[in-house]
């Protein structure tokens, strides 16, 4: 009986994630592309009835949220490798441009489409070469406008990839102005991309001292690393002082709460732990870095403990817009910096793991800040101090994390007084 009703349920568990896998709204941009390459190759190429296209359509709508995974991990390995926007973007398009030459070789050699439209852009080489750079350069167009409070991040890229996949299909096919349009397009992202990649990474290598420098990032919790970085900047760019802002509640996160595909499930050793529910995404990744979260004040607490313990408490400002960066994120903090700091140059301290990219990204897109990056190579980990991992913390945060887990009412360190309300610290009594 107990294996008929083992059966049963691994039955249930697996139709259970088909169907999630089904409403995922990635699925159906999926889908949606495949069909529309389909539709926009036949008309363009004159090929209704061709198995080869056939067969890419559907193998695209089903491969593409993998693919998109792939492609933002290949992404984060060359940046975390290398430390350069340059080898992160280089990391996500060689991979991207061998499968659509593989998609165009298929296509060509099953008849699928126009020999001599092809022939007109160059062959399938220059074809797939274009396709890659403008497809990346609308995705990260899209990402941008959803950083900035327009759109969101499925239905922006699904509007890039549809505008992709249409000039692509007719320019292939050769029709002069959709040619023209797509060959524009093409090397203009591309040059947009390579040419704000390597002024970044300019940027970065060539910096001026002096100035202020900003440091973003979850902090979850604050740890050796954040302190060894924050020295090393101070000294090697000779900053006046560095700001200090945690996220509060990430924008991913945000949006999955309110749309119900994520809540809170229970606190465990002072953490939140955050869980999917049946309306999540089977597509995305909600948790790149973890599903444990130290509350945003109870996480600037520990900044401000380690970094006054640190003797940094002079040179160091945490700073909490929680206002501001709940409508506008990072990008709407630093815009608050530099209305109380006007003129003052600006420095942008990250990692190269999965945040520090993300927040590497944000730097370039608001202005002329100089990158200051640190290669993660030194095994601190905040994933395993949430799972209990001594020695990677200071000493103010080892203690603050003790008492949290032991659920103490009333946490005292650094010679202040916290409230514990569910692990969220607040200063008094």
């Amino acid at each position: 009986m107990a294996v008929i009703g083992s059966d049963g349920e691994t039955t249930k568990l697996s139709i259970d994630r088909l169907l999630r896998y089904v409403r995922s709204p990635s699925t159906r941009m999926a889908a949606f592309a495949a069909l529309l390459s389909y539709l926009s190759y036949a008309y363009a190429h004159g090929s209704w009835t061709n198995p080869a296209l056939i067969g890419v359509s559907v193998f695209v709508g089903v491969f593409m949220p993998s693919y998109a995974k792939l492609s933002n991990k290949a992404d984060l390995w060359a940046n975390n490798q290398f430390g350069f926007v340059t080898a992160g973007r280089l990391g996500r398009f060689i991979p991207q441009y061998v499968f659509n030459l593989a998609v165009f070789g298929v296509l060509l050699w099953g008849g699928a489409l126009n020999r001599d439209g092809v022939a007109s852009v160059g062959g399938i080489a220059l074809a797939a070469l274009v396709t890659t750079l403008a497809s990346q350069g609308l995705q990260y167009l899209g990402m941008y406008l959803v950083s900035r409070g327009i759109g969101d991040a499925n239905r922006n890229v699904l509007v890039g990839l549809s505008i992709n996949i249409i000039l692509t299909s007719f320019g292939t096919a050769g029709m002069p102005i959709a040619r023209e349009a797509f060959l524009v397009m093409g090397f203009g992202f591309g040059a947009l991309l390579l040419g704000i990649g390597l002024l970044s990474d300019f940027r970065s290598q060539m910096a001026p001292k002096g100035g202020i420098g900003l440091f973003f990032g979850t902090f979850n919790p604050f740890h050796n690393t954040h302190l060894a970085l924050i020295r090393r900047a101070l000294d090697e760019r000779g900053l006046d002082k560095i700001i200090i802002h945690p996220t509060l509640v990430p924008r991913l996160h945000a949006e999955a709460f309110r749309k119900g595909e994520l809540r809170v499930g229970r606190l465990e050793r002072g953490f939140q732990i955050y869980e999917t529910t049946a309306k999540a995404d089977a597509n995305v990744d909600y948790f790149p870095t973890g599903k444990q979260f130290l509350p945003p004040e109870t996480r600037k607490v520990l900044i401000e403990l380690a970094v006054a313990e640190a003797g940094l408490g002079n040179r160091v400002e945490v700073v909490f817009f929680r206002e501001t960066y709940n409508k506008k994120g990072f990008q709407g903090v630093i815009g608050e910096i530099r209305k109380a700091h006007p003129g003052t140059r600006l420095h942008g301290l990250h990692g190269t793991d999965i945040g520090g990219v993300a927040v590497r990204q944000i730097y370039d897109e608001c202005g002329w800040i100089y990158p200051w990056r640190v290669l993660r190579r030194d095994g601190v980990s905040a994933t395993a101090i949430r799972k209990g991992a001594k020695g990677m913390t200071s000493a103010v945060v080892t203690d603050v994390l003790e008492q949290l887990s032991a659920n103490a009412p009333v946490v005292v360190a650094g010679g202040r007084r916290f409230r514990n309300d569910n692990g969220v610290l607040t200063e008094g009594d």
